[in-house]
């Protein structure tokens, strides 16, 4: 049985930090490194939104 869209929606809004093409996508997305990317998800969290501006803040 494939997942609802409602959990590919809520997938898509994470960044697993232990997902290394998931750290890799945003690190590359974001111009910054892996670990930045890493270090960011452990601060604020998993929410893509709040990776996404924490690390447009660091710039």
């Amino acid at each position: 049985m494939s997942p609802s869209s409602r959990s590919r929606k809520q997938d898509r809004a994470r960044v697993a930090a232990g997902q290394d093409h998931e750290v890799r996508y945003e690190a590359k997305k974001e111009g910054v490194s892996k670990q930045a990317v890493k270090e960011t998800v452990k601060d604020v969290g998993n929410s893509r939104r709040k990776v996404e501006d924490a690390l447009d803040r660091k710039d």
